[in-house]
Formats: structure tokens, C-alpha cells, sequence
């Protein structure tokens, strides 16, 4: 659970790190699972900086029975996002970025709510917990972010090569007026991220990968006001911290067989990531 103090500084920055959330075997089995998974790798859309350099990444809305589910099911981190949300949470969507060594591409300066508004959420009651499943240091291309910047409120954003970034006529100012800090952190932190603080990232242009596994939550009470791709409020059926290192999803009636993975790029979704 996170302190009131913790909770204080995740309001006033727009973010908040919390160091060693996961375990080193936690992390172990994320990786590996990562790693393996040829469904996840043959699902991900590419995503075209405006420079041209190429990010990938593979999305889905529901969380079933696997390593992935068990993770953004995992009482410790919905509970987390319960505290900063103040409220009940459901899971948005997931996703994993894949920021390949020397060729992964940027991400343009954006907020999540500038295009989750569009999906139908009236409120920016959303947030983003990030976890490494490489390390994310300043030579592979790590987030970015603008410290406070979450209290300028919701930007209007239009394309920047094949995703949407924030007008620059409101980033600019924002770059002059508020601290940029780069979010380095290991495997086993988290980093959670208010929708509507400005971040992007640079390419990596290092000999090492930055991959990164992306959950967002939604406030209950912030259900969409139309259908989208992404998900309406579904209740997380959350399991216990005990979960990943039982390898609990291998006792489960498997529901992983169903389709997971949101093929975007069939839809012209341009959505920007991390």
C-alpha cells in the first residue's frame, strides 16, 4: 500500500516510483515469459516517429489467465492504483513496448488523456503503472517526463508521424515552466503516471533493448460515454501477491485461448505510447 506521503507527491508531481515493487524472481518470470512469447512479438504494430525511426508494440484490452493477467490483477498494484485513483479501478488496456536496440524509435511529447478523451472518458481519472522488463536508463531511449505538468489540464493533440503528439504551442511554454526529469528505474520498480502529464521518449540508440510492460487502470466511476476498441468498465478479478511466483494461471481453467491482442493498425489507431 502506498503512504499518504507517497500519495501527497504523486498529486503534486503528476507521477510517483515505487522502488522494488516486484521481486527479483517476479521480474525473472516477466522477463522470461516476455521474452518467449512469439504471440505477443508476431501481434506488435509498428509505430513511426516523425523522424521515421520505428517503435513496436502489442495491446489488449482483457486481462486472462497469464503471466501478464497476473501482474495487472495483482493486489498490490490495483490496490496502488485504487489509492491514487480513490476509488475502484478496471483495467483499460495493456501493452508492451518494444524498444529495440539502436533502431527503436521516439515517442513524441503527449499526454494519455489527450487521446483517451477521444475514446469517450469524460474525466482524466486514468493512469499508466509502467513496469521495466529491461532496465530504462537515458542511453536506450527512457520516458521522459514533465514534472507537474499533469495540472495544465488536457492539450489538444494532432499527428506527428504515425502517432498523436501534444501542440507544441502549449509544450513549449510547459518545457520553459516545469522541471524535465528522466525516469530511469530497474526491473521490480513501477512507475505510475497521471493521463495527463506530458512525457515522451528518445530513440535508444544503445546495443541494449528497453522493453516495458504498460497497464492502464480506469476509475470505475469514469466508464466510457461510447463504445471504443478499448475496454468499458469490466470488474478486475484480482488475484493475491502470491500469484506470479505459484505460477498461478498454470491451475487455472485456461481462458488464454481467446483473442487477446488488439490488431490497431486494422482501425488507423495512431495512438502514441511510452
Amino acid at each position: 500500500m502506498l503512504s499518504a506521503e507517497e500519495i501527497s507527491r504523486y498529486h503534486e508531481d503528476g507521477y510517483l516510483f515505487k522502488r522494488k515493487m516486484f521481486d527479483s524472481e517476479e521480474c525473472a518470470i516477466l522477463f522470461d515469459a516476455a521474452k518467449r512469447d512469439k504471440e505477443m512479438t508476431d501481434n506488435a504494430v509498428k509505430r513511426n516517429d516523425a523522424s521515421g525511426g520505428v517503435t513496436k508494440l502489442s495491446v489488449w484490452n482483457h486481462p486472462v489467465d497469464d503471466v501478464y493477467g497476473m501482474f495487472s490483477r495483482s493486489e498490490k498494484l490495483t490496490s496502488c492504483a485504487e489509492q491514487l485513483l480513490e476509488g475502484e479501478v478496471y483495467h483499460y488496456h495493456s501493452k508492451i513496448m518494444l524498444k529495440e536496440p539502436f533502431v527503436g524509435g521516439a515517442w513524441e511529447w503527449h499526454q494519455d488523456y489527450g487521446y483517451w478523451y477521444k475514446n469517450g472518458c469524460l474525466y482524466p481519472l486514468m493512469l499508466s503503472a509502467m513496469i521495466a522488463i529491461d532496465g530504462a536508463t537515458k542511453e536506450n531511449g527512457c520516458l521522459q517526463v514533465l514534472k507537474g505538468s499533469h495540472k495544465i489540464g488536457r492539450i489538444n493533440h494532432g499527428s506527428s508521424g504515425d502517432q498523436l503528439g501534444a501542440d507544441m504551442q502549449r509544450v513549449e511554454p510547459a518545457l520553459e515552466r516545469h522541471e524535465l526529469v528522466y525516469c530511469e528505474f530497474e526491473p521490480g520498480d513501477v512507475f505510475f503516471l497521471h493521463c495527463n502529464t506530458l512525457h515522451r521518449s528518445a530513440k535508444n540508440t544503445s546495443p541494449k533493448p528497453r522493453w516495458s510492460y504498460i497497464i492502464a487502470y480506469n476509475a470505475a466511476r469514469n466508464d466510457p460515454l461510447w463504445d471504443h476498441h478499448h475496454a468499458r468498465y469490466v470488474p478486475i478479478q484480482k488475484v493475491p501477491d502470491t500469484a506470479i511466483k505459484e505460477r498461478l494461471w498454470e491451475k487455472m481453467e485456461p481462458n488464454a485461448k481467446k483473442k487477446k491482442y488488439n490488431r490497431q493498425e486494422d482501425r488507423g489507431d495512431r495512438t502514441a505510447d511510452n
